[in-house]
């Protein structure tokens, strides 16, 4: 089992929901963290809950490169380098396409998969010289199309193709990658408010907890995709 003690991570989109769910599992976990997003108030709330010394909030929007250059660049001046990088930020919007307008096409693409794209090419360096790891927060939705899904699901399975093809770029640089494809996820996701009727869901601090598995695997086992569900259907 590895040490995760003094590790660096970098979650985007972690103010709320599966990010933050990941954040606090990696806090807890003695790892030293930096969350992003487009949400200054959202994020200054989360570190409150998280705690100030080894938090570090970042108002970045993963649709402009420059913002994720800049956030590691932050990140290496805060704590002297970077581990992991763990792009989670997405949105989703649902209509039939010819329903759907081109600012929710775009959003969507430009938001859950180029920003995971600029995520990982803003960090590549560091994570390639400290041997680090790079997990893509996917869906379902990344293997089974539905309707009115045709922006969401491209983007999801652009993800999930992108996290693959970028293992085999890096693991020979001894840099891990995974994509975690969740199915119904507790969260704040499109607007819900979490509730009572969500019980039976995944809740983040299970992906949290999944994260920190990864992170603690032996080096030589890397699980590349890993699809995860509700126990049960409601």
């Amino acid at each position: 089992m590895q040490n995760i003690d003094n590790k660096v991570a970098y979650i985007t989109g972690a103010a709320k929901g599966i990010g933050f769910g990941i954040a606090e599992a990696l806090v807890k976990n003695g790892v030293k963290i930096a969350i992003s997003g487009r949400d200054s108030e959202a994020l200054e709330k989360a570190q409150q809950v998280l705690g100030t010394q080894n938090v570090l909030i970042i108002e970045s929007d993963v649709r402009n490169f420059n913002d994720e250059l800049k956030a590691v660049e932050q990140i290496i001046s805060k704590f002297g380098k970077l581990d992991v990088v763990i792009a989670n930020a997405g949105v989703g919007k649902f209509a039939p396409i010819d329903e759907m307008s081109l600012e929710d096409w775009n959003s969507m693409i430009d938001t859950n998969l180029t920003g995971a794209f600029h995520t990982l090419k803003a960090a590549a360096g560091q994570l390639k010289e400290n041997k680090g790891y790079y997990i893509s927060i996917a869906s379902l939705a990344g293997a089974n199309f539905f309707a009115n899904g045709a922006a969401y699901n491209a983007s999801k399975f652009g993800l999930v193709g992108f996290t693959q093809a970028a293992m085999l770029d890096l693991r020979d640089y001894d840099v891990k990658c995974t994509t975690i494809m969740p199915g119904s996820v507790t969260s704040n996701f499109n607007g819900h408010t979490p509730n009572e009727n969500d019980k039976w869901k995944i809740q983040p601090s299970d992906i949290g907890q999944m994260v920190v598995d990864l992170l603690r695997m032996n080096p030589n086992v890397l699980p590349s995709k890993i699809e995860v569900r509700p126990t049960k259907t409601k």
